[in-house]
């Protein structure tokens, strides 16, 4: 399949702190990807190298096959970015962002643009400052949709959205993507959201890709693990992840099966060992532990 994105040893810091260390992955065409990880892992930096706006302390991103530190103009447009904060130009007018945006995309759709806008009951003559935050993140969408991206890169797109909102946002995305032509590389806080959404995750830690496989893989594999048992600690059992009191009991998760993991606690005479499916949060926490 063709990689629309690449990244290659990417390793950065800000000041002495290690952000990545040898950060590899791509993104196919085609495929909905979600970037999780939690505060301070580097979700909003990966996508600013991507772009061109950072440079890393050492590897390289490529945009369809273009180093990111030397996109041209003509790849820059095949591209629709969403960072955080939405919609900038608080300024303009619905209609007056519009026309600014058309003049950079050859293949500017206009009507998609104001069919969103008529959606939502958005008057073209409405000032963009003085929307909600959620008619602004629409029409940052509808801007999104009217360049005809083959690519979109979305920041933390449900940030400061209520439920209808982000509902509606999800179901737009999902749509621009059906056509299996369109790639999308999102992050997003609400990982609910994240669930009906994507195909793939990477899972960021410290410094380093936790995980990057299929959401459904996750789901159906990744389970959690209550059992009681007498021991007093239970830590680095190979293959279980974030082992520890629950309740009047202990939960752990894993990818293993349940004959596995009670082969694995059997030296702490576990007993009860139930497997319990997961939400993709409840796998996020899961993997990265509350903490």
């Amino acid at each position: 399949m063709e990689s629309i994105i690449q990244c290659e040893h990417i390793t950065h810091y800000y000041g002495s702190r290690l952000i990545y260390e040898d950060l590899n992955f791509e993104v196919h065409r085609g495929k909905i990807l979600g970037l999780l990880g939690k505060n301070g892992t580097g979700k909003t930096t990966i996508i600013n190298i991507l772009n061109g706006y950072l440079k890393p302390r050492a590897g390289v991103c490529r945009l369809f096959g273009e180093e990111m530190s030397r996109l041209s103009p003509t790849t820059k447009a095949r591209v629709g970015l969403l960072l955080e904060g939405h919609v900038q130009h608080a300024y303009f007018n619905a209609g007056q962002i519009e026309r600014y945006y058309s003049r950079f995309f050859p293949r500017w759709r206009r009507e998609a643009y104001h069919a969103l806008l008529e959606k939502l009951r958005v008057s073209p003559t409405q000032k963009i400052g003085n929307m909600s935050r959620g008619q602004q993140s629409q029409v940052a969408l509808g801007l999104l949709f009217a360049q005809d991206p083959e690519l979109l890169i979305l920041d933390d797109f449900s940030m400061g959205l209520d439920p209808g909102y982000r509902r509606l946002f999800v179901e737009y995305l999902k749509e621009f993507a059906a056509d299996g032509k369109k790639t999308v590389f999102l992050t997003s806080h609400i990982i609910q959201d994240m669930e009906m959404l994507v195909d793939d995750c990477i899972i960021l830690d410290y410094g380093r890709i936790l995980l990057h496989e299929p959401t459904a893989y996750i789901l159906d594999h990744f389970l959690r693990f209550r059992f009681t048992s007498p021991a007093a600690d239970i830590s680095d059992v190979d293959g279980l992840w974030h082992t520890g009191r629950s309740g009047n009991g202990w939960a752990t998760y894993s990818f293993l099966p349940l004959p596995e993991v009670a082969s694995r606690l059997a030296p702490f005479a576990a007993a009860g060992l139930v497997g319990e499916k997961l939400s993709l949060e409840d796998a996020f926490i899961g993997l990265t532990g509350k903490y």
